[in-house]
């Protein structure tokens, strides 16, 4: 099998074709490029409905189980990335221990899924503008966004991880902000609110309508923590990622989850969870968002007009992101020759600028669909990326299943395993379990009543059928088969 690993740091001769990416990400970069790829708009604006259906208790404790599924998920993935560091990690891991057919699904199930999000940033930017400009056309400010964040891409890869890193910590220092703000007033030592924790068993709370509310929210929260896995893509440009990519993913996760949780219980105990703003709070709506109310309470008169700025630098962190991971997706199927050939083009900065050019270009084309009728093709081509990030985790837990069921049968030596995931095979298989769980309640609603909501399972499971077509189609044609343990293929450099 051909190897995508063509990351190396030799000169290539004046007339030689220069097709390797470079590893240029420091530990830094793989942990901010994680933090920038979830926390975004999931928590500022998303965790106001999350606690108005479910209770400060529920969401909270929806996080957690959330959180229990994404470290398994994240620990499957360091020990397969320290071990074979890859770029477009997923789709070559699944192809490797697997099947290459799910690897090919995966991959551009992947690509498409970041393209797709792309697009839909870029509506957002345009949204967030109007707060201050509302008489500029949104087209204007989605093309001079898009323009900005193709530019940090193509120069270089450590051009991609700096950028990413600045706009992650505008993102982090809020969130600390915002809980140290949150817990003087909790505690009385600032004015806006009574003190004390009377909202979090006001009414109904802290499980507003129990375990079935629990399960409601999940799909919501698990979506929010999605863009963990991203640092597992840039695996392949790490500067070490033997240490990196362990290092970066321990230290992603805590955080994440700490800030998930802990903005949550100030918002819970700051807002009651039956308080209507809760469920207004979106990109149009930015002065009602938890975090612009809170702040508000607290007295600073320019929390909406702040919360705004931040919004925006979290959704073109989240463009940027796509961005980079698509390309790089898009660029690892091309060497695998999965895609068409000329993607594998890499430019003197280590950029596969063709599998970027793509990139740009649909979702260029996935945005102008929203601008065009009432939005319906946008909208199904949305619902069709909805799933795909759980396809993409589902991925990689069953993937490490196999790998370290091979990596056994071929009698390697765990010693040489430079990340060991604790709790296996329970870590894989109840991340899987619950992957599942989440992917069949994304709309169970649908499946409840006195009459089945076809039309909405069908535009909310879209992406199911995309996806097994994909697999079916390179089965059929490539006839291939699933991997046998003892031929899995553990090459690396």
């Amino acid at each position: 099998m051909q190897t995508a690993q063509k990351i190396q740091t030799q000169q290539t001769n004046p007339g030689e074709q220069h097709e390797h990416l470079e590893r240029k990400l420091k530990t830094r970069h793989l942990s901010m490029i994680a933090i920038g790829g979830t926390i975004g708009t999931g928590l500022f604006l998303a965790s106001g409905t999350t606690i108005h259906d479910a209770g400060p208790g529920g969401a909270i404790a929806a996080y957690l189980i959330a959180g229990i599924m994404v470290y398994f998920l994240m620990t499957s993935l360091a020990e397969m990335a320290a071990f074979i560091p890859i770029s477009g990690s997923f789709s070559t891991y699944t192809a490797r221990f697997v099947d290459p057919a799910l690897g090919f699904a995966v991959g551009w199930n992947y690509w498409y899924n970041n393209a797709i999000i792309l697009a839909l940033e870029l509506s957002a930017s345009s949204l967030i503008m109007k707060y201050w400009l509302p008489n500029v056309p949104g087209i204007i400010w989605s093309a001079i966004f898009l323009v900005l964040i193709f530019g940090l891409n193509v120069l270089s890869v450590k051009g991609y991880g700096e950028s990413e890193f600045w706009f992650s910590i505008i993102k982090v220092v809020t969130i600390l902000i915002f809980i140290v703000v949150g817990l003087l007033m909790i505690f009385g030592i600032m004015n806006g609110h009574t003190g004390g924790f009377g909202n979090l068993t006001k009414g109904e709370a802290p499980f507003k309508g129990g375990l079935l509310s629990i399960f409601s929210v999940f799909m919501v929260v698990g979506f929010a923590f999605q863009g963990t896995e991203m640092v597992g893509v840039a695996a392949g440009e790490s500067e070490n990622p033997e240490k990196n990519i362990p290092k970066a993913i321990k230290q992603i996760f805590w955080r994440i989850l700490l800030f998930y949780v802990l903005a949550i219980f100030v918002i819970g105990c700051l807002i009651s969870y039956n308080d209507p703003n809760l469920l207004s709070s979106d990109l149009e709506n930015i002065g009602v968002s938890p975090f612009t109310l809170v702040f508000k309470h607290a007295g600073l008169a320019f929390a909406a007009a702040a919360m705004n700025a931040v919004i925006l630098t979290s959704v073109l962190s989240a463009g940027n992101s796509c961005l980079y991971v698509g390309s790089r997706v898009l660029w690892v199927l091309a060497e695998e020759g999965k895609a068409p050939a000329f993607l594998k083009k890499v430019n003197k900065g280590g950029v596969p600028v063709n599998a970027l050019y793509m990139t740009t270009f649909v979702g260029m084309l996935c945005f102008l669909t929203s601008l065009f009728g009432d939005g319906t093709v946008y909208s199904w081509l949305l619902n069709a990326a909805g799933l795909a990030g759980y396809l993409s985790w589902l991925s990689i837990s069953v993937t490490h299943y196999r790998f370290r069921k091979a990596y056994i049968a071929q009698g390697r030596d765990f010693k040489d395993l430079p990340y060991f995931a604790k709790w296996f095979p329970l870590g894989p298989i109840l991340a899987t379990i619950l992957c599942l769980v989440a992917m069949l309640g994304t709309n169970y609603g649908a499946f409840i009543g006195d009459k089945i909501d076809w039309y909405g399972i069908l535009v909310s499971y879209i992406g199911l059928p995309l996806f097994l077509l994909g697999y079916f189609s390179y089965k059929i044609v490539k006839k291939s088969k699933m991997v046998p343990l003892q031929e899995a293929d553990f090459s690396r450099e």
